[in-house]
């Protein structure tokens, strides 16, 4: 069974500050930040979010001031160069976070398939994954 790991929260020294509850087979990403986090409460006014496309309809859920979402193409509609360049800058800032979660993996006991059936430990393997990172980053 694959067990992923919710949604994670990075600042820009590639630190982990927030790690969300564990979701077990595909789970779309969208789904899991609804079930993370109330759309009633006011979660995201203080902060500067930035988004792929899995999350298209933040803004119509969610409060926030300030948030970054790329611009999508389709085959009738393609891209413009401007477009395409905003998207290459939004992409090189989310790219901290790819980064953050492929450093949490390189410990191999957060991306190998879990055979266990007892699920009691498997967020404390996280958790420790995500120290360790923050370790490494630190020192």
């Amino acid at each position: 069974m694959t067990v992923m790991c919710g949604l994670s929260g990075t600042n820009s020294l590639k630190q982990i500050s927030y790690l969300g509850h564990l979701f077990c087979g595909k789970v779309h990403d969208y789904t899991m930040l609804k079930s993370e986090f109330n759309q009633d409460l006011d979660w995201f006014s203080d902060h500067h979010i930035r988004l792929d496309l899995g999350y298209l309809g933040f803004d119509k859920t969610y409060s926030c001031s300030d948030f970054s979402l790329p611009i999508k193409s389709s085959k009738k509609k393609p891209l413009s160069d401007a477009d395409r360049s905003s998207n290459r800058l939004l992409a090189g800032q989310r790219i901290v976070v790819e980064h953050v979660i492929g450093g949490m993996k390189r410990y191999r006991v957060l991306t190998n398939r879990v055979r266990s059936r007892n699920w009691s430990g498997f967020d404390t393997k996280v958790e420790v994954g995500a120290g360790l990172w923050n370790f490494y980053i630190t020192n």
